[in-house]
């Protein structure tokens, strides 16, 4: 198992140990994380103490493998594109299920790499429910007032345009952080590097290069000698211009221009059926 300590020093840990609760509490899917107990109590030293208690997942998070070069300590191979793909739709699957199957609903508000671990077969589950929210009216399912007194929330790169601008949290917030993700496993950059600067975002440096230019955009790592034969470049070519297609959809600037995640995770379930067959 795996034990995640809240450092109650923290400004706001105590806020993001209930709201991961409540939300832990309600999931019954296995693509989420599964949270074995918690615990709230009092230390040996008088101090209050809060922890979660989770199944252990042995391949760490979905950014280390993404960036294989950058772990010292143990050098991981690249994600293949099958590999990328399944972890995709694992990852659209849990949101489909928060969003739209789990009761009340839930959003995640902090999607991103390092929030996504993988198992030994690198099947993938989404973690971290800290800055979570319910959705407890349906007549409201697609739309809930954020907390003002919490800010922005999200991690910079992935947080949708909307809430910067103070917008409501909402589910289609969540499909957005998921639309960058996408496209950081397919092209290998992160959306915070150097280079997007002065107005110029992941979404647009793939948007300009889609549809004919996609491969000279996508991740090198991709390419290996399984791949180079011409009739195995083509099928996988067409695959992912279909996966950049959802990934640009996703991320749109827009809200009302983004699909759901029940449309994401049937699209890509296909995609995969397509491209294995």
């Amino acid at each position: 198992m795996a034990v995640k300590v809240f450092d109650l020093q923290q400004l706001g840990s105590s806020k993001s140990f209930m709201a991961e609760c409540e939300a832990l509490r309600l999931i019954r899917h296995r693509n989420p994380i599964r949270n074995i107990t918690c615990c709230s109590t009092i230390d040996y030293g008088g101090n209050d103490f809060k922890a979660l208690v989770f199944d252990y997942i042995p391949n760490g998070n979905l950014h280390r493998w993404l960036y294989p070069k950058k772990d010292y300590h143990e050098p991981l191979s690249p994600l293949s594109l099958t590999q990328r793909l399944n972890i995709a739709i694992d990852i659209a699957d849990a949101l489909d299920y928060l969003h739209h199957n789990c009761q009340p609903s839930v959003i995640h508000c902090d999607l991103k790499p390092s929030n996504i671990l993988l198992r030994e077969d690198l099947s993938a589950c989404v973690g971290d429910f800290g800055l979570a929210k319910l959705l407890p009216d349906p007549i409201t399912k697609s739309l809930v007032e954020s907390e003002s007194s919490i800010g922005i929330r999200g991690s910079i790169g992935y947080v949708p345009p909307e809430y910067g601008e103070g917008g409501p949290v909402s589910t289609i917030g969540d499909v957005y952080s998921f639309g960058v993700l996408l496209l950081e496993m397919f092209t290998g950059r992160n959306p915070t590097e150097y280079m997007f600067n002065d107005g110029l975002t992941l979404h647009i440096f793939v948007q300009m290069a889609y549809p004919e230019r996609v491969m000279d955009i996508v991740d090198p790592n991709l390419f290996t000698v399984n791949v180079m034969e011409s009739n195995a470049l083509n099928k996988m070519c067409a695959c992912l211009v279909s996966i950049i297609e959802v990934a640009l959809t996703c991320s749109k600037q827009s809200p009302i221009e983004r699909k759901s995640m029940e449309h994401a995770a049937v699209q890509l379930h296909k995609i995969r059926d397509v491209y294995l067959r």
